[in-house]
């Protein structure tokens, strides 16, 4: 299964976008459009609905840390992204730049962020 990860600057570096591949197109709404548009709640809302359907899908959960980091709740986003990274499905990811990932390895790189700012704070 083959997902597309957009890392644009700052707090939206982790959201996915809704084509995934497998042996034939599949869509699924991760809230990218949403989270483009910095519609934290409205994300949350789309993303919990379908992960109900897919529970471990990590585009799904990485973009729902994605939202709750958007919200300012890093505990939820942290949850989420270990989600992520811990599940047993996994893919490939398209960075924005071109390069490939796997979904666990984007998960760590967003968690270590909400880490990295947490850290910051202090």
């Amino acid at each position: 299964m083959l997902a597309t990860l957009a890392l644009a600057p700052l707090l939206f570096a982790q959201a996915v976008t809704s084509v995934m591949v497998e042996q034939q197109y599949e869509q699924r709404d991760v809230a990218f459009a949403e989270l483009a548009a910095g519609d934290a709640p409205a994300a949350i809302a789309a993303l919990e609905a379908e992960l109900a359907q897919h529970p471990d899908d990590p585009a799904l959960l990485i973009n729902l840390g994605s939202a709750w980091s958007r919200a300012g709740n890093a505990e939820r986003a942290e949850f989420y992204y270990r989600a992520a990274r811990d599940t047993d499905q996994r893919y490939n990811l398209e960075l924005a730049d071109g390069r490939w990932i796997d979904s666990r390895d984007a998960a760590q790189l967003a968690l270590a962020s909400v880490e990295l700012r947490a850290l910051a704070a202090r």
